[in-house]
């Protein structure tokens, strides 16, 4: 098990070097100036020197990255091209609520998913599975900012059960931060759900066909328990992994979300920062969201090798 951790460990690491590598180069290859932007319009060109000085533009590229990966470590992002507040300033204001989202929509996505993949394939061929499969191909098919404008139309202005937009402080009122957050994160977690919906429905019909579930029941034990204690025990395998891997996802596809139901969250601070050329956010924001993936996925591994050991033996052969 040691061997395994440390081997994804140093995998972890070197993806994370290239990744900030990566992310140095590509925000430096959008068009525009950020001196430009930051002094304006009519700034001379001697103004526009003394800003690159400032941001530190003006230095080769090799300065700028040992720099950039330097004050990364240290926790400073640098300031805001665009209001001058200090970004991990910025961050500490929009992340929580994008994480409160996104675990929202992931906790909906999850309940929803197993419920349904259970019920699918519990009721095979009869219309309960016909329902399901019809709520998932839905989920799949019709975009997010789709669903997210109907959600608003008909639940928030003709029914009035939810609030259309606006956020409330999670920690500081729970139950009305998460009623707030009620319409955003089902429109967030419709896909995932359905995703997990399927997966769980293939990997339980799989289960059920097996020798030790045919002896299991042949030893006079029910459907329903055989299908709860080895259908699905063995398929949470399945959706501990498509839960891992679309988390990091939910947080990057928050963007769209959050702009639709106007929350104050990563995706606003994400496109301010991309209209504006504000390359301290942009980089800050796009290091933040691939670390994400990369300690998810870590877990990831680490939690599925826990669950399955033939998956731990493997790695670390």
């Amino acid at each position: 098990m040691g061997r395994y951790v440390l081997t994804r460990l140093w995998q972890s690491v070197l993806t994370l070097v290239l990744a900030s590598l990566v992310v140095f180069i590509g925000v430096r290859q959008l068009p525009g100036d950020p001196a430009l932007a930051m002094a304006g319009e009519e700034a001379t060109p001697e103004q526009l020197a003394a800003v690159r000085a400032d941001l530190g533009l003006d230095q080769p590229l090799l300065t700028q990255y040992v720099a950039f990966v330097r004050n990364m470590f240290q926790g400073d992002f640098g300031e805001s091209t665009r209001t001058g507040t200090p970004v991990t300033e910025l961050i500490a204001t929009t992340l929580p609520v994008t994480l409160w989202l996104s675990a929202y929509a992931i906790v909906v996505a999850i309940v929803v998913g197993i419920l349904l993949g259970v019920v699918a394939e519990r009721f095979r061929g009869r219309w309960p599975e016909w329902v399901a499969n019809a709520l998932a191909l839905i989920g799949l098919s019709v975009p997010n900012f789709w669903l997210g404008i109907l959600a608003i139309l008909y639940l928030a202005v003709t029914l009035g059960w939810f609030p259309a937009s606006g956020y409330v402080d999670v920690l500081s009122d729970p139950l009305r931060g998460l009623y707030y957050l009620t319409l955003p994160a089902l429109i967030l977690g419709t896909g995932l759900a359905a995703v997990i919906m399927r997966q769980t429905r293939a990997s339980m019909i799989e289960t059920m066909t097996t020798d030790y579930v045919r002896t299991a029941r042949a030893k006079g034990l029910g459907r329903g328990r055989v299908l709860v204690r080895y259908g699905l025990r063995n398929s949470l395998i399945v959706v501990v992994t498509i839960v891992g891997l679309q988390l990091g996802g939910l947080i990057s596809g928050a963007v769209v979300t959050e702009r639709i139901f106007a929350l104050p969250g990563f995706g606003k601070l994400t496109l301010d920062a991309v209209f504006t050329r504000d390359y301290p956010v942009i980089q800050a924001v796009v290091l933040i969201i691939t670390v994400s993936y990369i300690l998810i996925n870590l877990a990831v591994d680490i939690l599925y090798s826990v669950i399955n050991p033939k998956i731990r033996v493997g790695g670390a052969a």
